[in-house]
């Protein structure tokens, strides 16, 4: 009933002073809206990109996505877009100031957001005076983003290349030597295929050479190749196999030289854009009725507060003020 009383007290305060709320109430809104005008706060124009991450694979236990976010929010990428757009001069900052540098990257990070989403892609939002400025930045933070993963990706491809070149290159020099013992082995000893060498030198041992030639057959050359043969023969079979086999192993680490090669010389993209950028018709910063109401309801609160505590203790102060008077006298 107390609690009742008091409200109902409370309520016929405000009503008593009724007309000065909405006198001053009606005043704090005209001032918002005054001072939430272009001519006080400049308007700000907001550019959206969503992003997911391609052709790049996690380091450590991070997602890709986590990495794209490291990325774009390196330093690297920062100075890159500060430079391009000159946002030193953009924000109207003073070059010869202490603490350049520091309130130059908390103007970036106040108007460039880079989050990652609960949907595991990434949003960059940028906001600016300027609405094409805007949407450029966005792009610009894309573009780096894809030339800095090229550039680290194109780091471990050329080293990658450079150690297939000297495998490649050592291999050949084996080939090489295999192929020069192969052509001694032809031109001092005759010796070039054994299977088919083989099946002449028995044929012509066993007399069993058909047509005219068969009265013709070399008896001391067929002798001398045999010999050479047994001798040779078998160094003969492990260089020919060898030369297949290290020919197999070229050809293969050639394919994946030619692969790493390619996505050394590919551009590619590092990013599927789910939501491109495009410069904004509308401003999105101040939201002019957001800070006309809380001003208002913020003032008439304030004011009523007052009201109340004055109201209520103004006989006592009164009394108070007048005993302070007859003191004095």
């Amino acid at each position: 009933m107390k609690e009742y009383n008091n409200n109902v007290s409370i309520a016929r305060i405000l009503w008593k002073w009724k007309y000065h709320l909405t006198i001053i109430t009606a005043i704090a809104i005209i001032l918002a809206v005054i001072f939430s005008s272009p001519f006080f706060i400049t308007p700000k124009y907001k550019s959206v990109a969503v992003v997911y991450p391609a052709n790049i694979t996690s380091y450590s236990d991070e997602s890709e996505t986590e990495q794209m976010l490291q990325i774009m929010q390196s330093k690297d990428i920062k100075d890159s877009v500060i430079k391009k757009f000159d946002l030193a001069q953009h924000y109207d900052l003073d070059s010869s100031y202490k603490y350049f540098y520091t309130v130059l990257y908390y103007e970036y990070g106040q108007n460039v957001s880079i989050n990652k989403t609960p949907y595991e892609s990434v949003e960059i939002v940028v906001m600016d005076e300027d609405p094409q400025m805007a949407c450029d930045i966005v792009n610009a933070v894309l573009n780096f983003y894809d030339k800095k993963v090229r550039n680290l990706h194109n780091d471990k491809y050329l080293e990658v290349i450079k150690m297939y070149e000297y495998i490649l290159a050592q291999k050949r020099n084996g080939i090489d030597s295999l192929q020069k013992e192969l052509s001694h082995l032809s031109k001092k000893y005759g010796l070039i295929d054994y299977d088919a060498q083989a099946l002449e030198v028995t044929r012509g041992n066993l007399k069993t050479i058909m047509g005219a030639s068969k009265g013709n057959i070399n008896q001391s050359e067929v002798n001398r190749l045999l010999e050479n043969m047994q001798e040779k023969g078998g160094k003969l079979i492990d260089l020919v196999e060898s030369i297949r086999h290290e020919a197999r192993t070229y050809a293969d680490l050639k394919v994946e030289y030619e692969n790493y090669v390619r996505f050394y010389t590919d551009e590619l993209s590092y990013s599927n854009i789910i939501t491109p950028p495009f410069p904004s018709d509308k401003k999105a910063y101040p939201v002019r009725w957001l800070i006309v109401v809380f001003t208002a309801l913020a003032v008439f609160f304030l004011t009523a507060i007052i009201v109340v505590i004055y109201d209520k203790y103004r006989y006592q102060i009164q009394e108070e003020l007048k005993a302070i008077k007859r003191e004095d006298k």
